[in-house]
């Protein structure tokens, strides 16, 4: 959400955010901003008045019926009678054009940051050299992680299909130890090493939890709902959604941020807006599992966040020996709620491609300000709005994916990474049965 106040004091800046945002009518949208923005601060004026002479007049009243004078009473009588059912149109107004204001700005997306780059697409992102790590595996006519798991007699889509419809799939024996053994792996990292606190959140939610962060209004099409309209409620996208308002309309310490939380959750997603992208194998999923990365943080405290979280986020494929870049998003393909975002990206031999595994993303205090989630200083009697961060570390079901393509061998079984090996009972390759 943004912050009408902000809007107020520097017009050009939020216009030319908008416009790097790619909203065509930026400048009219904020001026709509501002026009009702200036007509409900006059309503309120006028009702502050009213509300006063209301205040003065019912003394009045008191004041002549003292002095025996009933016809100066009477007319008090008649004029706080007016003023009260003028004070609860305007209120009944007030709130009207309030919720008119609300539903425009919560619309909006988030301004980006200054140094993020500009563009339209995916074409306009820019890699992140520094952050690159490994090489591409060598070998000859790579296989998709679909044909692996379907040879191997371990994942079957046709059956999934058959109970769920497209976008499911079984994974049986070694590979659902496999997607198993990746969960845990990835939690303990986080845990043992980057302290993160380990979670187990919800998985449904209700509306305004699902507004804290973003999701509603605007893609509710992407969402799956549970239960009728009196008393629904929304599977999670993204262990994001519970985990970021498990502080929603909370003022917390200073002292004890940065929060820093994980979880390791399934995630279930329409994919209303992906007709016809990755119909094929595990990438773009109805449901799917993820360990999630939350940090609630300072303003001062969240950009050296930000990195952090990619540095846990990428220890996890160095540690997996799984070949990947970094990629700066430009404003076109960031998220809703996000002012930045990196995009780590796997190598799959068997697609010839990167795909992401991970997207990191700093989103300053626009969720805050819609959970109304606030930390205050020792000593401190104003608040301020946190700072919320969010990422993958990982996506299971693409690391999984990566793992089968990488660790692809001649004769068609998969050889399992050795810090797996652990989590897999010792096993050291799949291999048909």
């Amino acid at each position: 959400m943004h912050d009408i106040k902000a809007i107020r004091d520097d017009h050009a800046a939020f216009v030319a955010g908008l416009q790097r945002r790619n909203i065509a009518d930026a400048a009219s949208v904020a001026q709509e901003i501002l026009d009702r923005d200036h007509g409900l601060r006059a309503l309120l004026t006028r009702l502050q008045a009213a509300q006063a002479r209301r205040n003065d007049a019912s003394k009045l009243i008191g004041q002549a019926k003292a002095k025996k004078d009933e016809a100066g009473a009477a007319a008090l009588m008649a004029e706080v009678a007016g003023l009260k059912e003028e004070i609860q149109a305007g209120e009944e107004e007030e709130r009207k054009l309030k919720k008119e204001l609300d539903d425009i700005l919560a619309g909006l997306p988030n301004l980006p940051a200054g140094d993020v780059p500009d563009g339209t697409d995916e074409n306009a992102n820019v890699e992140v050299p520094e952050r690159a790590w490994g090489t591409r595996p060598t070998m000859n006519a790579a296989k998709e992680h679909f044909d692996i798991g379907e040879a191997l007699g371990l994942m079957d889509f046709e059956r999934a299909a058959k109970v769920s419809g497209a976008r499911f799939v079984y994974l049986k024996g070694a590979l659902a130890r496999l997607e198993r053994a990746l969960g845990a792996f990835m939690l303990d990292l986080h845990t043992d090493t980057f302290g993160y606190t380990e979670m187990m959140p919800p998985l449904m939610v209700r509306d305004d939890a699902a507004f804290g962060t973003g999701q509603l209004p605007k893609f509710e099409e992407d969402l799956f709902a549970t239960g009728t309209s009196d008393n629904r409620l929304w599977l999670i996208p993204t262990a994001e959604v519970s985990l970021t308002n498990y502080v929603r309309e909370e003022i917390l310490d200073e002292a004890s941020l940065p929060l820093r939380f994980t979880a390791w959750t399934p995630c279930f997603r329409a994919e209303a807006g992906a007709a016809g992208k990755d119909t094929r194998g595990m990438i773009r999923q109805h449901q799917f599992s993820k360990v999630e990365l939350v940090s609630i943080a300072t303003p001062e405290q969240s950009l050296a966040e930000h990195e952090r979280m990619v540095d846990c986020a990428q220890e996890v494929l160095k540690r997996l020996g799984l070949h990947h870049r970094v990629m700066a998003l430009c404003t076109g393909d960031m998220g809703f709620t996000a002012k930045k975002t990196y995009d780590i990206e796997v190598w799959l031999p068997g697609q010839n491609r990167f795909r992401e595994i991970s997207s990191c993303s700093n989103c300053g205090d626009f969720q805050a300000r819609r959970m109304n989630t606030r930390f205050r200083a020792k000593d401190a009697r104003q608040t301020r709005f946190v700072h919320t961060l969010n990422g993958s570390g990982l996506a299971v079901g693409r690391t999984l994916i990566a793992i089968l393509e990488n660790y692809q061998q001649p004769d068609g079984s998969v050889a399992i990474p050795d810090v797996l090996r652990p989590y897999m009972g010792g096993m050291e390759r799949i291999a048909k049965t």
